[in-house]
């Protein structure tokens, strides 16, 4: 396969499992169409406190652990050992095997070339005797443990992340189930967390933050469906909210059954997002959520919402 080799900044999940943690990858490089993420540090920290989280809830041999091993540049060599954690599979009580991992600290790969053995009643003593020693910079290891694999014999099941030319970390990649992480518009469709813009123009990080905005942008999308011209709309929350007049510029659309492009069932689903989003709305709303009040004698709660610029895609 040809990859692009071109990384972007983006997020990544496991279903509602893992995630959503940001990354940098390659789209292109796919595993069964799955991705593979590199993660910087602070991702990889989240990463394994969830992974961690994981092991206790469902057992030990049912998930992979990450683990963050802190040392400094200058430190004596030490040993870390991994204990397994109970096995949902197994015997009551039964819990996986403890892996040590021996760190050269001093190496000029600051660690990275660190060794993983079983965990023996030796390498458990080097562990208690040595410890994390020295005042230069900090360092860390990172380690992959595949327990159920661990669990059979395997000396492959646990293994060292080295990081990238960028200091990323690549973890899971050709292996776990990765694919994007998605964010919603207030317009209902969902997007993959790099794609900033959606269709209807909004973009991720202009989304309305009320309820009222929200039903804005709901309302606009409701009614273009049948006037793609409209651009505003005034609502009356007298009693009831409701759609009393559409605009396309200065320019009053018909809303009558008979005569208006409108159906009694579209306008009545516009209807139906107002008031939800005014049940659900909080005092103060109405002045952060862009609705423009409308002097009317006959209505004191009348208000123009604009609806979001028409798409060009």
């Amino acid at each position: 396969m040809n990859h692009t080799h071109q990384m972007i900044t983006t997020r990544v999940c496991i279903d509602d499992t893992l995630g959503p943690f940001d990354c940098q990858l390659d789209p292109s490089n796919r595993w069964n169409g799955w991705l593979s993420p590199h993660f910087t540090l602070d991702a990889a920290r989240e990463l394994s406190a969830q992974t961690l989280r994981l092991a206790d809830e469902y057992g030990h041999d049912t998930v992979d652990t990450i683990h963050i091993i802190e040392g400094r540049e200058d430190s004596q060599d030490t040993v870390h050992v991994i204990e397994g954690g109970p096995s949902r599979f197994h015997e009551a009580g039964a819990t996986s095997p403890a892996v040590a991992v021996h760190v050269p600290w001093r190496n000029p790969n600051r660690g990275t070339n660190a060794s993983i053995t079983h965990a023996s009643p030796q390498a458990r003593k080097a562990a208690r005797k040595r410890k994390v020693t020295g005042r230069a910079a900090r360092r860390v290891v990172v380690v992959h443990v595949r327990w159920q694999y661990l669990d059979e014999g395997s000396d492959t099941a646990a293994d060292i992340v080295r990081p990238d030319a960028e200091g990323l970390y690549p973890i899971g990649g050709w292996e776990w189930t990765w694919h994007f992480a998605s964010w919603w518009c207030a317009c209902g469709r969902n997007s993959a967390w790099h794609k900033t813009e959606c269709w209807c123009s909004l973009t991720r990080d202009n989304q309305p933050t009320t309820p009222l905005g929200t039903a804005s942008v709901k309302v606009g999308q409701i009614l273009r469906t049948l006037a793609p011209e409209a651009t505003s709309a005034l609502v009356d929350l007298t009693n009831l909210a409701h759609v009393c007049a559409v605009f396309a510029g200065e320019r009053e659309i018909d809303t009558a059954d008979d005569t208006g492009p409108f159906d009694s069932g579209t306008l009545g689903s516009a209807d139906e997002a107002l008031r939800t989003a005014w049940d659900e709305a909080d005092a103060g709303d109405l002045a952060t959520s862009g609705w423009e009040h409308v002097r009317d004698e006959q209505s004191a709660a009348l208000y123009r919402i604009t609806f979001q610029t028409t798409p060009t895609r």
